[in-house]
């Protein structure tokens, strides 16, 4: 895909310096690491209208930039080789025919050389991480966990300009206007002097350093652990561990609870039951038959009894079960998917020593491409089953539709949309 405008820098720099001529030059105070500065400028609304052009669009962003503090020569700085990417479209307009089932996602991300590396890197960094567990109270293994899983430790932090890649999706994306926000703070951390834009790489998307941070997830979260002056995730070990750590803190982490653990559920469970959305009280589930598959304590060690809790099974009855707990839910709302957050907690409790998933997957199950997510969907809608819209996506109304259809024909309903399943349904009409 070609984009509609291309701008030689040279001229891209020119258009940029003639709409700042008039600029006052007014400086924003330099954010010191402590406060965001989202919290004092709100992130800008998108333009009513897109540009005719690619240079009128950039000159609405410098006045806007400039509006909310960003110096002139921060900008000009920023924007002087600025490229809009054909790759950066191309990923954000695909959608890949087939996902991979969870066991396989979990195969890679928590394979044992990534757990082994882990477990030095928490030997590596063991004062700062000590340092950083007893200020927030998230433990070690969860936060080089999220290294790991998030960039290898450091390996893939991705080689895109975060500038090109937030310019793009901000001037041709499908979500222009989030882009935009984020592509403003980005410009704030360069006003701040953290990073040199240089220096400024991430994935195509505009996730920045060893963890991965959006800019406003930066603007929030970044802190100088190293004391230079400077919040560096890409490069200041310091600065990534405790940075992430404030990150998960904010999103709800419990100190000295755990994530949740595995279990084995009773022949007759109810299956319809085994959602995120359906919480229930440790007690609740222990009078249902839920065990744990190492023989300790359902919940963990010293969980109450009225602790909130919830099943996941992410390949059907057929698949390992897990109760998950509130910190389950602070490790998506770094990520939201339920495979990306099992990845992150497993990958923890592997590098502390404990065991992997015990129960075993229904590995000759092969995914449904997207085009078979959509007539399963459409299927399940002419059925009366009510899975939402016909968009490929197998969420929690999907599933539940999946489940309904199970059992009207009398098999078990965990909401696991498989191939078989699928050519039930085709049966049918």
């Amino acid at each position: 895909m070609r984009l509609p405008f291309r701008h030689p820098a040279r001229l891209l720099l020119a258009t940029l310096l003639m709409a700042g001529c008039q600029s006052t030059g007014a400086t924003a105070p330099a954010n010191s690491g402590g406060a965001s500065p989202a919290a004092a400028a709100p992130l800008a609304q998108p333009a009513a209208a897109q540009p005719a052009s690619f240079p009128e669009w950039l000159a609405a962003l410098r006045a806007e930039a400039l509006a909310q503090g960003i110096r002139a020569q921060t900008f000009d700085r920023a924007f002087q080789k600025v490229k809009l990417s054909d790759r950066v479209v191309e990923l954000d307009s695909s959608q890949p025919e087939f996902t991979r089932q969870v066991w396989q996602y979990l195969d890679s991300a928590v394979n044992e050389k990534r757990v082994q590396d882990g477990r030095q890197k928490l030997q590596d960094q063991a004062a700062l991480l000590s340092r950083i567990t007893r200020r927030t109270g998230v433990p070690g293994e969860i936060l080089v966990a999220f290294w790991g899983v998030e960039s290898d430790f450091g390996k893939s932090t991705g080689n895109f300009a975060v500038i090109d890649a937030l310019t793009t999706l901000a001037f041709e994306g499908r979500r222009a206007a989030y882009f935009r926000s984020e592509l403003l703070a980005a410009l704030r951390i360069l006003e701040s002097g953290d990073i040199a834009p240089e220096r400024m790489s991430g994935s195509w998307a505009g996730a920045m350093g060893q963890t991965q941070f959006m800019p406003s997830v930066f603007l929030r979260n970044a802190v100088d652990e190293d004391g230079d002056g400077h919040r560096d995730i890409w490069g200041s070990m310091p600065d990534v561990l405790a940075s992430t750590a404030k990150f998960v803190l904010a999103n709800g982490w419990k100190s000295a609870e755990p994530w949740g653990q595995e279990v084995r559920l009773p022949d007759g469970f109810p299956y319809d039951q085994a959602e995120l959305s359906v919480v229930k009280p440790l007690s609740d589930w222990r009078r249902l038959g839920v065990v744990p598959m190492d023989g300790t304590e359902l919940g963990g060690m010293g969980a109450g009894g009225d602790a909130p809790a919830a099943i996941l099974v992410l390949a059907g009855h057929r698949g390992p079960a897990f109760l998950v707990r509130d910190n389950f839910r602070a490790i998506m709302r770094y990520n939201p998917s339920t495979s990306y957050a099992l990845a992150v907690a497993l990958l923890a409790d592997r590098m502390v020593g404990k065991p992997g998933v015990r129960g075993g997957w229904p590995r000759e199950e092969q995914p449904l491409s997207r085009d078979e997510r959509i007539d399963l969907q459409q299927r399940l809608a002419a059925l009366g089953m009510e899975p939402g819209a016909a968009d490929g996506i197998v969420g929690a109304n999907t599933r539940n539709a999946v489940r309904r259809f199970q059992a009207s024909i009398g098999e078990i309903p965990d909401g696991f949309a498989t191939k078989a399943l699928l050519e039930r349904l085709r049966q049918r009409s």
